[in-house]
């Protein structure tokens, strides 16, 4: 630790990497116990210039070293999916904390192997959706109970992504292989705020299509294929005996954005809405509901980092507020964070919708 606060170290903030920049780097900014102490990518010219940007102490040229310093306390991997199986066993056997990005593992055998290794550390997973302030008072409002016997609930969400067309470096994500497509990433994030608020899901019957098989590669004129879904219709059932009809749609305009998840009870009724073009996960979210109910807290970060895209404002919300409960774990020695164990649950949860759209047949989990 360096003047009482534990040092950070993100593997993947690069300048030109967005996501990284965008969030991590203001999230960390805003907390009272972590502080950025070092960034690692692959090469030294870009490790450099990260650490200039971002005001980290330290740059690595090889993300090994990062892990292997003694002077970082935790660990973020933020990287490709193929690259986290190593990196992230690396650090659970340098006894680091890690936060990882979701998808955990390119496939469930890797996250398996991933969330045994760190049963006994302090991990967190970038299911940053669940931990919203307004997401958090939406799931206390439900168990209150002033909503009534619950009846039905219906989740619209869409993502800018996986549309018709594409710049080539995001075209991995129409590839199976990457471990990070439609299905595991924007399908994984709706299906855990479900969650956070309903309770588990216990059963699904879904359907998936594949609207735009050929993409176009904007900046290189190249067509090229898309191997994954970019569509969901589902039905699922909720250890709350609530019935949820989901609807996930890919390459909307920045004018029909939306996330909107309403809840229908005997007593009352509750939304919970969002705009951000990159779906749930990211931006910020607003509740109302015909009960009354205390206000969700203000979120922790709110700041944009200093190389991010207009397109990123609120990626730091959710964010800030996984490193804040990470924060609060490691300070306490607690572990109320939801870590490597709920990414994969959140990857067999995926795994049990797409086996029910591929075979037709209801699942259950």
């Amino acid at each position: 630790m360096t003047n009482g606060k534990f040092r950070v170290g993100i593997i993947g903030a690069d300048t030109q990497a967005s996501w990284a920049g965008a969030s991590h780097i203001p999230a960390l900014a805003a907390q009272s116990s972590l502080v950025l102490g070092g960034v690692a990518t692959r090469r030294e010219e870009s490790a450099k210039a990260a650490a200039e940007a971002f005001g980290a102490e330290r740059w690595y040229a090889d993300p090994f070293k990062l892990i292997e310093d003694k002077g970082i306390d935790v660990v973020t991997v933020a990287v490709k999916v193929p690259a986290h199986h190593d990196l992230v066993i690396a650090a659970l056997a340098a006894g680091k904390a890690v936060y990882a990005e979701s998808p955990l593992g390119a496939t469930i055998a890797e996250t398996e192997a991933i969330a045994a290794a760190g049963r006994s550390l302090h991990t967190a997973i970038g299911l940053q959706g669940r931990h919203n302030p307004a997401v958090r008072r939406a799931a206390e409002l439900v168990a209150s109970g002033k909503l009534g016997r619950l009846l039905s609930a219906r989740v619209d969400a869409t993502t800018f992504g996986y549309g018709p067309q594409v710049t080539s470096n995001y075209d991995y994500f129409n590839k199976a292989a990457s471990g990070a497509s439609f299905m595991t990433i924007t399908v994984g994030h709706v299906l855990d705020v479900i969650e956070t608020v309903l309770g588990n899901i216990t059963q699904v019957d879904a359907r998936t299509a594949l609207h735009w098989p050929q993409i176009e590669v904007v900046d290189t004129g190249e067509i090229s294929t898309r191997d994954i879904p970019d569509h969901l219709d589902l039905i699922a059932a909720t250890a709350t005996g609530t019935p949820v009809s989901v609807q996930v749609l890919a390459g909307v305009p920045a004018d029909e954005a939306r996330f909107r998840f309403d809840i229908r009870g005997t007593e009352g009724r509750l939304t919970l809405t969002g705009d951000h073009l990159a779906g749930v996960q990211v931006g910020d979210l607003r509740l109302a509901a015909s009960v009354d109910f205390a206000a969700p807290d203000a979120p922790i970060a709110t700041g944009v980092g200093p190389t991010a895209a207009d397109f990123w404002a609120g990626a730091a919300i959710n964010v800030g507020e996984v490193y804040a409960s990470l924060a609060r774990d490691l300070v306490a020695g607690t572990y109320n964070t939801p870590g490597f164990d709920h990414a994969l649950h959140n990857s067999r949860l995926v795994a049990a919708v797409e086996r029910a759209a591929q075979s037709g047949e209801r699942q259950s989990i």
